[in-house]
């Protein structure tokens, strides 16, 4: 892990011969354990849902319906959630919000685990869940500026992994020795440390204009980008505006397919690999998918750093490359095995994928938008088409494998990975270079 608290951004950037936001030490230890709390919180409500709703008797097409509806709710409020972190001024009060929201929803499906209880209080979370992504890039992005976003956002995500890990140990052991349902009462109690962490980041280090993409900051040395040079739009546009100017852009259209498509094939292998292993090993079902959770997760803890500094070394388009060859692969090798351990094994797998797109996906975006003072909008907007591709995985998969059983699933799910693959390949351009300085040399 890099000692980014230590290293401080100031002095990187003097190196550079230009200014740099000076965050106080607390707010970058906050920051920290704001990812590695906030993930703690969002486990409890993931993977581990659907072994709880089966418990209850809910089929597989029916858990997919209730992961989709979480789904649903969070693409209609992605969009106006990525707006409404670009115009807000406490980033930090809106995920605050979103903490208790999260908190009050996993009470609900703790106390009645019925179908309409469920159904609603995954609309909340979904809703709630929505501002997460945008405003923890943002309070990044504010905090330490553009030219060292590549490995702030790098050591969010492994953070962030690391919380995973913690979350799925301790809620596999509650699942185990307690109940399923006292994970969500856990999921409520660490709603507390996720506000104190939140607490100790300062409102002064979180520079407005840099938190929304803008170019203008005299934090990052650089005027706003024109919207001829590679990029979409500008600060002064709608949001309306900017999202349909965003679209004509070919390289962000490309990756957008490509992100829909990855999401698609990603969303409900976790979930149904867990109904699957829920079948005949009674209370151990937790135990497994705490461990896949678990491999998952220590795989992004070693990597997730790594390849935020590779994506300013090496470009986007490599690491996107490597993540998304490993999906059609994990799909495949599901398939071809029922034993438990391999099944937890293959998802070192989900560990690499995920890491990268975690962190590179953001970088890219970042790189288009820069300047533009709309990078919330766009990342929100963007995550709306990937909330589509995952919601339909859900209900498409869970419908597939309740007719026609896991295998038919999972291989679908690894047919619509490579096809993703193929036009990442054929068709993403590189997109660090668009990063670049004043005197036209891209930032490594």
């Amino acid at each position: 892990m890099n000692d980014f608290t230590n290293t401080h951004p100031a002095k990187e950037a003097a190196c550079a011969g230009m200014a740099s936001p000076q965050p106080a030490k607390r707010t970058l230890q906050g920051l920290d354990w704001l990812n590695f709390f906030l993930a703690d919180v969002q486990t409890g409500v993931g993977p581990f849902l659907a072994i709880y709703l089966s418990k209850y008797g809910w089929n597989e097409e029916l858990v997919g319906t209730a992961l989709s509806v979480g789904g649903l709710a969070g693409i209609i409020a992605q969009t106006p959630a990525g707006a409404w972190v670009d115009a807000a001024r406490s980033k930090r009060a809106l995920v605050a919000g979103g903490t208790l929201a999260l908190a009050v929803g996993a009470l609900v499906i703790a106390v009645l685990p019925q179908v309409w209880p469920v159904l609603m209080a995954q609309a909340l979370i979904g809703a709630s869940s929505s501002i997460f992504i945008p405003a923890i890039c943002a309070i990044s992005l504010g905090v330490v500026g553009h030219r060292l976003f590549d490995r702030r956002q790098g050591r969010n995500q492994t953070f962030n992994a690391a919380g995973n890990v913690v979350a799925a140990v301790s809620m596999g052991l509650l699942g185990y020795f307690v109940s399923d349902r006292a994970i969500f009462f856990f999921v409520m109690a660490l709603a507390i440390p996720t506000l104190c962490a939140l607490g100790r980041i300062r409102a002064d280090d979180i520079d407005y204009e840099l938190a929304r993409g803008a170019g203008a900051s005299s934090h990052d040395g650089r005027a706003g980008a024109s919207s001829h040079d590679g990029r979409a739009g500008t600060s002064s546009q709608t949001g309306a505006a900017y999202v349909s100017d965003l679209l004509k852009t070919k390289g962000l259209v490309i990756f957008l397919v490509c992100a829909v498509l990855f999401h698609f094939a990603n969303a409900a292998m976790l979930p149904l690999l867990g109904e699957m292993l829920s079948k005949g090993h009674g209370r151990a079902s937790m135990m497994f998918m705490s461990a896949c959770v678990v491999t998952t997760q220590l795989v992004i803890v070693l990597l997730a750093s790594w390849a935020g500094a590779k994506a300013g070394e090496w470009g986007r388009k490599p690491l996107l490359l490597l993540g998304f060859s490993v999906l059609p692969l994990r799909g495949v090798l599901y398939t071809l095995t029922s034993s438990a351990p391999l099944l937890v094994g293959i998802q070192v797998l989900d560990g690499i994928g995920a890491g990268i797109f975690g962190v590179v996906s953001v970088l890219v975006i970042a790189d288009l938008t820069h300047g533009s003072g709309r990078f919330n909008l766009a990342l929100g907007a963007i995550t709306t088409a990937v909330g589509i591709g995952a919601s339909l995985s859900q209900t498409i998969a869970g419908g597939l494998v309740h007719h026609f059983g896991y295998r038919v699933g999972f291989l679908l799910l690894a047919v619509v990975a490579f096809v993703a693959l193929v036009i990442l390949f054929v068709w993403m351009p590189e997109t660090r270079e668009l990063r670049a300085g004043p005197a036209g040399q891209a930032r490594r």
